[in-house]
């Protein structure tokens, strides 16, 4: 069969999106546009963007945010949905599974979290910018895995699946930051509505509802409750994740025996004169290969496949070009400031160091081993790749210093720069390839 001519333009497009580094490209592409548009004649026109503001609701019901607000309370609660649903599936089958195969990534870390955060403290004790100790302890996984794969095959892919795990072990560490550090006030009553909105979730799981709609209502409301709970309604999308079902509802053995049987109601349906279009019992087949199919995926499978892209080449560079637009008129002063140079410190040398210890620690006191084909060179590449902090530190650092420009500006500076030497150091580390030196001293635990 000839193929359309539409196939010849998507099919290249679609290749390029399931790339590793397509994500973190269009992300770095849209940052690069909101500075630019930032510091260009037309900067007074991007601030003003953001800040439009938006009714949300009908008649009295309805709240009004800025456009900014939207995309950093609403958007990006979907991206934290995305970011559970993946904790979830590496929790259960992944490589959080047991505690063996979660031992390393873990500390590893806990590690990168605790001695950036250390470090920020540091820079800035006895101020009131010590709030931002958040700001230095996240990884974006994005960039950090779309380096890896400009690397392809010089890297093993067991060092992939340790800084993917890493990446995850490590959002859910922020997303625990966030929900109990960087919230202001408490409403009880909008949290209680919260609470019977997830438990709802619960019972839907256990009675066996799969339909995403159902749960994308439940969302919803759930979204409202902790908005108005003072929580960040972020994690609304954390906590409906894990509610979300991960049983199937037929076995492997029941989708084969039920796949053959429509297939070859297929094949006995087939006649020269006849068409899929035109033949009821063709139709009749496909309807029923679709329905097993659908049976034979866990909803958290079909929801993270979903999202992802809409996460990856939506959501984030909307993100980036909301947030990354920081005025370097005036604010150059700001680079040497405690703040900028905590966030600098924390992320490009207080990451690498934290996840190089705790790893180390690790397997010397017998938790955790490393992969043979792993070596110290590149895990201390994969440690300098944690310090890009990018999407998930410009989130904290909104949450930290919202209320003040000028921190929130230094803060920005020092992720920026912090992620690009980050980048750069992990990348000309890993690029050298496998040594001949091998972690002899890791593997003896």
């Amino acid at each position: 069969m000839k193929r359309p001519l539409i196939d010849h333009i998507t099919t290249p497009l679609s290749r390029m999106m399931q790339t590793g580094p397509a994500g973190g490209m269009v992300l770095l592409v849209c940052a690069a546009i909101a500075l630019v548009w930032a510091n260009s004649p037309w900067a007074h026109g991007y601030h003003a963007l953001w800040e439009t503001r938006i009714s949300i609701g009908v008649a009295a019901t309805h709240a009004t945010l800025t456009l900014h607000e939207v995309v950093n309370d609403g958007l990006m609660a979907v991206f934290f949905f995305l970011v559970g649903l993946e904790i979830k599936r590496e929790i259960l089958v992944g490589e959080l599974a047991s505690v063996r195969q979660a031992a390393l990534p873990v500390a590893a870390a806990l590690g990168g979290m605790i001695v950036p955060a250390t470090l920020f403290v540091a820079f800035n004790v006895s101020t009131h910018a010590t709030r931002g100790w958040g700001i230095p302890m996240a990884t974006d996984i994005a960039f950090a895995l779309g380096v890896l794969a400009l690397l392809g095959d010089r890297i093993p892919s067991s060092l992939r699946v340790f800084l993917s795990a890493l990446a995850i072990a490590d959002d859910l560490g922020a997303v625990l930051v966030i929900a109990l550090f960087y919230t202001a006030t408490i409403s009880w009553g909008a949290l209680v509505a919260a609470a019977a909105l997830l438990l709802l979730s619960i019972i839907a799981n256990a009675v066996g509802i799969r339909a995403t709609w159902a749960y994308a209502l439940i969302g919803l409301a759930l979204w409202v409750a902790v908005l108005l709970s003072g929580v960040h309604a972020t994690v609304a999308g954390v906590l409906l994740a894990f509610t979300i079902p991960t049983r199937t509802r037929i076995d492997e053995s029941a989708f084969l025996a039920g796949a053959r049987d429509a297939l070859a109601d297929f094949h006995d349906a087939h006649k020269p004169e006849a068409t899929v279009l035109s033949s009821r019992a063709h139709q009749v087949a496909l309807e029923q290969l679709n329905t097993l199919a659908d049976h034979a995926q866990a909803p958290l499978v079909r929801l993270e496949h979903g999202l992802s892209g809409i996460v990856n080449f939506g959501i984030m560079p909307v993100f980036a070009l909301a947030n990354a637009g920081v005025s370097l008129s005036g604010s150059g002063h700001l680079i040497t400031s405690p703040v900028a140079v905590g966030v600098l410190a924390g992320l490009f040398i207080g990451k690498p160091i934290g996840i190089s210890l705790a790893t180390w620690l690790s397997v010397r006191c017998g938790i955790a081993s490393i992969p043979a084909d792993v070596t110290r060179r590149m895990l201390f590449g994969v440690a300098l790749l944690g310090g890009i902090g990018f999407t998930m530190s410009l989130f904290i650092a909104g949450l930290a210093f919202g209320g003040s420009e000028e921190l929130l500006t230094a803060a920005k500076l020092g992720i920026f720069a912090a992620s690009l030497l980050a980048g750069f150091a992990g990348w000309m580390v890993l690029r050298r390839g496998q040594p001949s030196l091998a972690l002899s001293s890791y593997h003896r635990a």
